[in-house]
C-alpha cells in the first residue's frame, strides 16, 4: 500500500534565511512521499532566487496580491489539492522540523478517517524543550488558549489527543476535510483564521488531533513576545468575527464584550496603562471595524 501524499505549503515574505532553514529541515524528513510549494509574497530580499538555487525540488509560486495568512495560504492549499495531495501541511517559514515530524502526524491521521487535521508539538525555538503549543482550547469568551504554553516538556502530553484548534504555524489537513468544510476564510487576514477553520471542521464532524510525538520548533513567538498594535487590532476584530461565524452562544458574547470593554477602560483611565494608548486605539478600531463589517488588511 502506497504512502499518502503530503504537500507542504510555505508562505514567505522577505524571510529568506528562515525559509531556507525550514526547507533544509524538510529536506531531511524521513517521509518520502512529500513535496513542497513555496508561496512568495513579493519578496525583495532574494528569496525566490535563493530557494530556486538551493532547493530546486521545491515549487515556487509568486503571489500577485497580499491576501494575508488565509488568502495567501489558500492559493497553496488549492494547488496542493489539484496536485493530488492526501494531506496538505500548512507551515510557517520560521519553523524547524524533526526528521520524523511528518511521519508521526501521518501515522496518527491515517488511524481514523474522521481525523481532518493534525498538528505537532510546537516548541519555542529559543528554548527547545519549552512548549509553545500542545494544541489549542477555547476559554470562557472563546478566546484562543494553548495547552502547555511555556511549560517545560516533562512528558505531560504523552499521546495524541483531540483539541479545539491547532497552532497556525503548523497544521496538516486532510484533502477531504478541505473539500468538505472549505479552506481558510480570507476575511480574517491574520489571526483567529486557523482557530475558526478548526472549529468549522469540527462542526462538519471532523476530529482535530494534536500529536505530541511530532516535534517542531517555532521562532516567531517567544516567551517574552509582546504583540504590536496591529496584532491587537486583528485579534479584537477577528475574535468577534469568529464568534459571529461560529454562532457563539449569548454567554460567550457577553464574556467577550465584557473583557473588551474592561480592557479599553483600563487602557484609557488608569495611569499605569498610559503607554498602551496605541493598543487601546487599535482595539477600538478593531471593535468598530467588526461592527462596520470591514475585513481584510487593516486600514490605518
Amino acid at each position: 500500500m502506497s504512502e499518502p501524499r503530503v504537500i507542504t505549503v510555505i508562505l514567505n515574505t522577505n524571510h529568506r534565511d528562515d525559509t531556507l532553514a525550514c526547507l533544509d529541515s524538510l529536506r531531511h524528513t524521513v517521509y518520502r512521499t512529500h513535496s513542497v510549494i513555496v508561496l512568495d509574497n513579493n519578496s525583495s530580499d532574494g528569496s525566490v532566487d535563493a530557494v530556486r538555487g538551493l532547493f530546486p525540488e521545491a515549487e515556487v509560486v509568486s503571489l500577485a496580491h497580499n491576501l494575508g495568512y488565509g488568502g495567501n495560504n489558500n492559493v497553496g492549499i488549492e494547488l496542493a489539492r489539484q496536485r493530488g495531495a492526501d494531506w496538505i501541511f500548512v507551515l510557517n517559514e520560521d519553523t524547524i522540523l524533526a526528521p520524523d515530524c511528518i511521519t508521526r502526524m501521518v501515522e496518527v491521521g491515517e488511524r481514523d478517517g474522521r481525523i481532518g487535521m493534525v498538528g505537532p508539538m510546537v516548541y519555542h525555538h529559543s528554548e527547545p524543550d519549552v512548549i509553545q503549543s500542545a494544541g489549542g482550547k477555547l476559554g470562557p469568551a472563546w478566546e484562543a488558549l494553548h495547552y502547555g504554553e511555556n511549560e517545560r516538556d516533562r512528558g505531560q502530553f504523552d499521546s495524541p489527543h483531540d483539541v479545539d484548534w491547532l497552532s497556525g504555524c503548523s497544521m496538516m489537513v486532510r484533502r477531504a476535510c478541505v473539500e468538505h468544510a472549505g479552506a481558510l476564510d480570507d476575511r480574517f487576514f491574520y489571526y483567529y483564521d486557523e482557530t475558526e477553520w478548526c472549529l468549522r471542521a469540527r462542526e462538519y464532524g471532523w476530529r482535530i488531533v494534536h500529536v505530541p510525538a511530532a516535534r517542531l520548533w517555532h521562532k516567531g513567538v517567544q516567551r517574552e513576545y509582546r504583540p504590536s498594535p496591529n496584532v491587537t487590532y486583528y485579534n479584537t476584530r477577528n475574535h468577534f468575527l469568529m464568534l459571529a461565524k461560529r454562532r457563539a452562544p449569548l454567554k460567550v458574547w457577553l464574556a467577550a464584550w465584557q473583557a473588551t470593554l474592561r480592557t479599553l477602560t483600563s487602557w484609557t483611565v488608569k495611569p499605569r496603562w498610559r503607554a498602551m494608548h496605541e493598543h487601546r486605539n487599535a482595539m477600538w478600531q478593531g471593535t468598530l471595524d467588526f461592527v462596520r463589517r470591514r475585513w481584510g488588511m487593516r486600514v490605518a
